[in-house]
């Protein structure tokens, strides 16, 4: 049994208030949100779409040519659950003819590519549609540094970011996900049998465990090691939390100033129409 504490219901009720405040306090009333097939993005929809009603939600799919067909069906499943508006934008002509001149790059600069390409068409769409850009970005994922920066990171505001990916499993249960979404193995379908877990060397369960003690709890190293935990296997988390700091920031601006923004000059979104 997970030690994360999970309440789906409440979760629920928080994070639709939390959209519906952000969104209104700026004065829009409009979400896009990519549509990935994937149960994070999922979420993220349902939960807007809860939020702030069908009609002012709208889902871009943005399939590549090697993209599954798995993951287009399983966008669609949330597009006709929901209600929600859609659109579908191919990105294969313009990351194919960026990578003509660059031939030999690998699959890590593609997919930080197709991510960062995927961002500006949301960022479009927002403002052709006067509606803020919905993240899905967890806090497993944000903690781990696993996504590309200025790409699926980015977004105007997040409800999923403090959720570990095992909380996004058991709140997506209940706010109807369809189950064959949920129940799917995590992949961001970079390249043809990709998976999340494959790449990331260990399973979101027992990551998630690790970084709840580490993080929230604050547990020593030497306390892991008696939960059981791997010492090679707490290191290894340590250093990609540590080593992916600067993906969870702003920009590091040199103070030259009285009041340097992000450091002196802040102010939390608590203010609005």
């Amino acid at each position: 049994m997970s030690r994360i504490p999970t309440n789906p219901e409440l979760l629920r009720h928080v994070l639709s208030a939390f959209i519906i405040n952000e969104v209104h306090k700026v004065g829009l009333k409009r979400v896009v949100v990519g549509l990935s097939g994937g149960v994070d993005s999922a979420l993220s929809a349902c939960l807007a779409a809860t939020a702030l009603g069908p009609d002012n939600v709208l889902a871009v799919k943005m399939p590549y040519k090697t993209s599954s067909k798995e993951s287009i069906e399983h966008a669609d499943l949330v597009i006709a659950a929901t209600g929600i508006a859609s659109i579908t934008v191919d990105i294969s002509a313009q990351v194919d003819a960026y990578f003509a001149k660059f031939p030999d790059a690998d699959n890590m600069r593609r997919g930080n590519k197709m991510a960062r390409e995927r961002m500006t068409i949301l960022y479009d769409h927002s403002a052709r549609w006067n509606a803020l850009v919905l993240g899905t970005s967890n806090k497993t994922e944000l903690l781990l540094g696993y996504g590309t920066l200025f790409g699926d990171m980015a977004s105007a505001i997040n409800p999923l970011g403090d959720l570990y990916k095992t909380q996004v499993w058991a709140l997506s249960d209940c706010v109807g996900v369809p189950e064959s979404v949920v129940t799917k193995q995590p992949s961001a379908d970079l390249w043809a049998g990709q998976t999340d877990e494959q790449e990331l060397g260990f399973s979101y369960q027992e990551v998630d465990e690790l970084l709840y003690l580490l993080v929230d709890q604050r547990y020593s190293r030497e306390e892991l090691i008696t939960e059981g935990f791997q010492v090679d296997f707490i290191d290894q988390i340590a250093r990609r939390i540590m080593n992916s700091q600067y993906k969870r920031r702003l920009p590091v601006i040199a103070k030259v100033s009285q009041r340097t923004i992000d450091r002196d000059f802040r102010y939390a979104r608590d203010w609005g129409r």
